[in-house]
């Protein structure tokens, strides 16, 4: 009965920490049971751009945690992907969330892109500044307000809204066009709480 407990205790703790607004990252409990950052799974090198991985997942163990860790080389767009619901045909309604904390460290600037499952492919996505940390890790709020989110004329103007995308958001991308060294720790997203496979 005791153990029974302590899971039950376990669980109700870990959907606490999802439902309460905040910076706090999910305990390595709350984790799924494969590799994961606040139960997102799937960080990965999409091969565009020269990046160090240059494919596949990002995730490495930091003692009892999980890092996700990249190196942009070159003065070229380089492409990272987020999938929120763990797996690419996922999707998430993201309408009433206000936003997301982030706990990362960066080089440099780059954008992290909301990818909606109707408009997934091709640049012209709706994205905000994620600034360079100078390699410090810090943890910053990043608000879903329209007024926050824009586009680059590079890449293109979006077809649909930004409300939109929030609607059907299926991952977030993180671009740059100038080499970068970038380490997540921490990607928690107000309201949402990531299914694990």
């Amino acid at each position: 009965m005791r153990l029974f407990g302590r899971a039950v205790v376990s669980v109700f703790a870990c959907l606490l920490a999802f439902s309460l607004p905040g910076p706090a990252t999910a305990s390595p409990g709350c984790e799924c049971a494969t590799p994961s950052i606040d139960r997102l799974q799937q960080w990965i090198a999409s091969g565009e751009g020269t990046t160090v991985p240059a494919t596949g997942s990002l995730l490495v163990r930091e003692r009892d945690r999980y890092a996700a860790k990249v190196t942009f080389l070159n003065a070229e767009w380089h492409v990272v992907v987020v999938w929120l619901g763990n797996q690419f045909e996922a999707q998430a309604d993201l309408a009433k969330s206000s936003g997301f904390w982030m706990t990362y460290s960066a080089t440099d600037d780059l954008y992290v892109q909301l990818r909606p499952a109707s408009h997934w492919s091709g640049g012209d996505k709706w994205l905000t500044l994620v600034p360079s940390t100078g390699g410090k890790r810090v943890t910053k709020f990043f608000s879903f307000s329209p007024a926050q989110w824009t586009f680059l004329p590079e890449l293109g103007k979006p077809s649909y809204s930004f409300a939109s995308a929030l609607a059907e958001a299926r991952g977030f991308v993180f671009v740059g066009k100038t080499p970068n060294k970038l380490d997540f720790r921490g990607l928690r997203i107000d309201g949402y709480r990531p299914p694990c496979l």
